[in-house]
């Protein structure tokens, strides 16, 4: 597939301002108070248990938390699997963290109680407290749905969903009395306040495409991957495309892609969605199970492309809302290979971002230093294995100037690696022992 709602509560208008890793802070007082908290933070590793085969990550998530300054130490072994805590999820669990690291917020994934959202309190080592509140919104977004916690101070998740992909007409092709003309899901976007742990709001609704794509059998397949603007009254969403087939209503692959869409509703409303364009990627923006775009230090968004024809890009959302298409970043280009495919990155501040990367139409992770102002691209020098693949990667935690990445092939150990935003020095962290088939895949 890498490839390839509880009662309605509405407690009034979630309003959020937003607080960006990396942005310059008020006073000197205020930093150096800042410092201290992240100094403290806790960093909590994720690893994913093999289910069937080797790295499907389909038997479970376990989380173990240590200190900054054992992070930092390559002495210091840790083995999330024989000490961690397993987390609510059938499968791989989507998590997500407070800014502080003391919080660590769940959604479980597919399973009996998949939906349900559970907060943990972060004690450190494999000790973390199940909060006593829970909310499930399986009934509005599925079982499998898909979250990414907004950059807003820890007050607002968003969950979003498409279902019930069919035909206008349901057959599936054309009838006399209802002739062929588009396939659509209903589409849900769920907003969750993290703190009082409730449904602050929920739209549903079909998002149509233009009527010539629509004919074509062109449809938005999954939603992915929220990020809040600048000024705090839109989301952007990232999709996933598909293409059916008019007259039968079977998915086709090899399609000819349309240009990456996204759409954008109101915050904190939820309203209006409108579909946005890009003219310079054509592949998928949604992610997969991480964030995928991310407002930046000069109040723009940007966002990677996964199954682009053209090799992934980095694209640039204003703050007007709309791509903008005289924005050229090309990752086949400035890394100097072909098909390059991101399966998770993330926004450090000033201009900076790392991204976890594969090329060649292989599996094989590596990761590179992006610089979103020159455009330019570099891999990082860190031990590169043929095991080593970043398909189900979720967390890379940016704490001050430090970005923090869990390295480890599938069924061999590894090591937490910090990368410095400013510098770009790489340190080797805390050694990663890993058990058969299994690999990790986030620091929070």
């Amino acid at each position: 597939m890498k490839r390839a709602f509880l009662k309605f509560l509405m407690f009034g208008t979630v309003i959020a301002t937003v607080g960006l890793t990396g942005c310059k802070k008020d006073t000197p007082k205020q930093e150096e108070e800042e410092e201290e908290v992240d100094k403290d933070r806790w960093i909590t590793i994720a690893g994913a248990k093999m289910g069937t085969n080797p790295g499907d990550g389909n038997g479970g998530t376990v989380v173990y938390s240590i200190s900054k300054e054992d992070a930092r130490n390559p002495g210091v072994s840790v083995s999330v699997y024989d000490n961690g805590f397993p987390v609510k999820s059938n499968r791989t669990a989507r998590l997500q963290s407070s800014e502080d690291g003391k919080t660590l917020f769940n959604i479980a994934y597919t399973g009996d109680n998949g939906g349900e959202f559970s907060r943990y309190k972060v004690n450190g080592a494999g000790s973390f407290t199940q909060e006593d509140v829970t909310v499930n919104i399986s009934q509005y977004a599925s079982t499998s749905p898909r979250w990414v916690k907004l950059f807003d101070g820890d007050k607002t998740g968003i969950a979003v969903n498409v279902a019930n992909i069919q035909a206008n007409n349901a057959a599936g092709g054309p009838t006399p009395d209802a002739p062929f003309a588009y396939f659509r899901g209903t589409a849900t976007v769920l907003a969750l306040n993290l703190q009082d742990v409730l449904i602050a709001g929920y739209k549903q609704y079909e998002i149509p495409l233009s009527a010539e794509e629509e004919l074509l059998g062109h449809a938005i397949f999954r939603l992915d991957a929220p990020v809040l603007n600048k000024a705090a009254n839109k989301l952007i969403i990232g999709t996933w495309m598909q293409k059916r087939n008019p007259a039968t209503g079977l998915t086709e692959s090899g399609f000819e892609r349309l240009g990456s869409k996204s759409v954008v509703v109101d915050f904190p409303s939820l309203e209006n969605p409108k579909v946005i364009t890009s003219t310079v990627g054509f592949g998928d923006n949604s992610g997969y199970r991480s964030f995928n775009s991310f407002l930046a230090t000069d109040g723009n968004i940007y966002q990677a492309t996964q199954r682009d024809s053209k090799g992934s890009h980095i694209l640039k959302i204003n703050q007007s809302n709309e791509y903008d298409n005289s924005y050229v970043f090309s990752l086949d280009q400035a890394l100097g290979v072909e098909d390059v495919y991101v399966d998770c990155w993330r926004y450090a501040g000033n201009g900076i971002a790392y991204a976890l990367y594969t090329y060649g139409g292989t599996s094989q992770g590596y990761i590179a230093r992006l610089d979103l102002n020159a455009k330019t691209a570099t891999k990082v020098d860190i031990p590169y294995d043929v095991d080593l693949d970043f398909g189900q990667y979720q967390g890379i935690l940016v704490s001050g100037d430090e970005v923090y990445v869990a390295v480890t092939p599938v069924g061999k150990n590894g090591n937490i690696y910090i990368f410095n935003s400013k510098t770009g020095t790489v340190t080797k962290g805390a050694t990663l022992v890993n058990k058969a088939g299994n690999h990790y895949i986030g620091v929070f």
